[in-house]
């Protein structure tokens, strides 16, 4: 049966999030074991989302904002920022397209965004080399920090 990306499913991911400690709630559209992976994020700004990559070599992911506006960092391998930009519900820049291997990180910009990401299944937690050993990991001392730090970069 066809799910709809409507403003009722918006909606509802907006509120799960907001109820959620992470500040964030997937609704997939792919069964597990399906080879393409579809999903839309409800985020909140409380949300963290670490700076991370995708080594497999299928892992590439795009990702395109549905609804209110998330700031995505660009990362060298030493964490520089390389490149930032402001993706937009319905903006010049909705979304973006990320090789594999490519570190990046969001912030969410505006209260009860939604995103569409897409990427190869099956889904694995993220693996050895994949997580950036220059920033805290989610729940470790230094991550409120490091996240003010992220948002700041969309002053």
């Amino acid at each position: 049966m066809a799910r709809f990306l409507d403003q009722s499913l918006f909606a509802e991911l907006a509120e799960k999030a907001a109820d959620s400690p992470r500040g964030r709630h997937h609704h997939n559209f792919h069964q597990m074991e399906e080879p393409c992976h579809r999903m839309a994020v409800g985020l909140q700004p409380n949300t963290y989302v670490p700076p991370h990559r995708h080594l497999s070599a299928d892992k590439a992911e795009t990702l395109l904002v549905l609804k209110g506006r998330l700031g995505l960092l660009i990362f060298s391998e030493s964490g520089e920022v390389l490149a930032k930009r402001v993706m937009l519900a319905g903006g010049d820049c909705p979304g973006v397209d990320l090789p594999p291997g490519v570190f990046h990180g969001l912030v969410v910009l505006e209260p009860d965004t939604v995103m569409f990401e897409c990427k190869a299944g099956p889904y694995r937690p993220v693996g050895e080399g994949e997580l950036a050993d220059w920033a805290p990991r989610e729940g470790e001392a230094g991550m409120a920090e490091y996240h003010r730090w992220m948002l700041a970069q969309f002053d």
